[in-house]
């Protein structure tokens, strides 16, 4: 699976000159984390709630609080965002990208061609998929197959994500491709191949 497969597109993105408020604005009402900052259509920054929520909030008077110096509340995108930011591109494999949102800690990765922001893609995009249901799974792994192989050819089981398929003809390079298609599919954790020759022996 690639990050085509798997990012929201268009992709809502701001300027450095967008006010703080705005972004806030924004990820409220979508309900998003992130926003890509672009500048003539490129890519040079990020914005994040945790960006958003540093410094604006003041302190409560009634309470004593711990001494530290009050970061400054940024007033624009500019002021607040993360740059350089991380991207990848919409060819990227989806188990690359899930371990570079967890290594380095971020909810959100945009994705690009070239320099330009074509989409986003959350953890909790990812968690969506992992979520789908195995006969959603299954049927969309049945009609891959159905497009290479044949329809009848291929019986296939889901459980938990966990994909297992049955092939009518003995064919190990047939087998290795479906196993492909199989795991290309959204929500599926993994995949194996059998010949229903030898399982019938079994």
């Amino acid at each position: 699976m690639r990050a085509r497969d798997l990012m929201t597109t268009p992709v809502i993105t701001v300027q450095p000159s967008t006010s703080a408020k705005e972004a806030a604005e924004l990820l409220a009402a979508h309900g998003f984390t992130a926003l890509p900052v672009v500048d003539d259509d490129r890519l040079v920054g990020i914005v994040t709630e945790a960006d958003l929520i540093r410094g604006r909030i003041p302190a409560d008077p009634r309470y004593v609080h711990e001494p530290h110096a009050a970061p400054q509340a940024g007033k624009t995108v500019g002021d607040l965002m993360t740059t350089p930011v991380t991207a990848m591109s919409t060819g990227t494999d989806v188990a690359d990208l899930c371990q570079a949102l967890v290594d380095a800690r971020i909810r959100a990765m945009p994705i690009v061609d070239g320099s330009a922001v074509v989409g986003i893609v959350t953890r909790g995009d990812v968690v969506r998929v992992l979520a789908r249901e195995d006969v959603e799974i299954a049927r969309d792994v049945k009609h891959r197959l159905e497009i290479y192989g044949g329809s009848g050819r291929w019986a296939v089981d889901v459980r938990d994500g966990f994909v297992h398929i049955t092939d009518q003809f003995d064919d190990d390079s047939d087998r290795h491709v479906a196993q492909l298609l199989a795991l290309a599919v959204p929500g599926v954790v993994a995949a194996e191949t059998a010949y229903a020759g030898e399982e019938r022996t079994r």
